[in-house]
């Protein structure tokens, strides 16, 4: 499956863009902290990039993009959700489904009501939780005690990338983290502290599109036990996935496994879109 790369600007900087070139529905995948595009390789290169027409945008201040023109602006929650709102509409796609990983799925929380064409959201990663809840949906560890630091050593370049996809390691995931803005960590992660951004245990309980849940069952940093009894208005299939034998990360450890309910879902969201 080709992909086609390109830049767009945008009020908050320049970002970089990845398609497919199938014409089927559009699919915008968000990928998380100090990570990049490429995480979505599997499903570039797979079945789902020929079935869809993928997006993948690299946030402000990561990989290929630029950084921040303004990061107390940019650089959270909001911002973000503003960021690609502005690039997909810039892009053409008026209506889209979107996949979010860790802080993407935060941004494509954040991006519902404002992003009026989302068809539907899967959140992988990513406990839909208010400022006073950060503590019941993340589980502790180092990984989070370096998710808000700005200044990064050698070690925890390397730690941070070993632990965010987990298996199989790739050099790609290492010049990601190396590569990001740190003032990204610091303030997007200062802020949602703070509370700022809507509460996403009261969006997830309003007048949304379907939402998708798969976390794995190996999910070392989200407490999946605590997402579980977090009410959704309109849970896709009336449940949550949960992928045994899979971590922070399954479309990347656990394709073969991810990818199949990836799929039905985007299916059960084309009537809509062909409207």
């Amino acid at each position: 499956m080709a992909t086609k790369k390109s830049k767009i600007e945008t009020s908050h900087g320049t970002l970089a863009v990845r398609e497919t070139d199938s014409s089927g529905m559009p699919l915008l995948m968000i990928h998380g902290n100090s990570s990049s595009s490429e995480v979505f390789r599997n499903q570039f290169e797979g079945q789902i990039g020929r079935d869809y027409h993928l997006i993948a945008i690299d946030l402000p201040g990561h990989g290929e993009s630029a950084d921040a023109i303004d990061p107390d602006r940019t650089y959270n929650m909001p911002g973000y959700a503003d960021a690609f709102t502005e690039a997909m509409l810039k892009l053409g796609y008026d209506r889209a489904a979107i996949f979010g990983w860790s802080l993407g799925g935060h941004i494509g929380l954040e991006m519902i009501g404002l992003y009026k064409g989302m068809l539907g959201l899967m959140i992988t990663g990513t406990p839909p939780v208010s400022a006073a809840d950060l503590g019941n949906g993340f589980l502790p560890s180092p990984h989070m005690g370096l998710a808000g630091k700005e200044h990064f050593t050698a070690e925890d370049v390397d730690a941070y990338a070993h632990s965010t996809c987990g298996e199989p390691y790739d050099q790609l995931l290492h010049d990601a983290v190396k590569r990001t803005d740190g003032r990204a960590r610091a303030m997007m992660l200062g802020k949602f502290a703070q509370g700022v951004g809507r509460d996403q245990a009261q969006i997830v309980l309003g007048d949304t599109p379907p939402i998708a849940v798969v976390n794995g069952a190996d999910e070392p940093f989200v407490n999946v036990a605590f997402v579980d009894t977090i009410p959704f208005s309109n849970l896709w299939e009336g449940k949550k996935f949960v992928i045994e034998k899979s971590g922070h990360a399954p479309f990347w450890d656990s394709p073969d496994r991810f990818d199949p309910i990836l799929d039905r879902f985007l299916k059960s969201l084309e009537p809509a879109w062909r409207k």
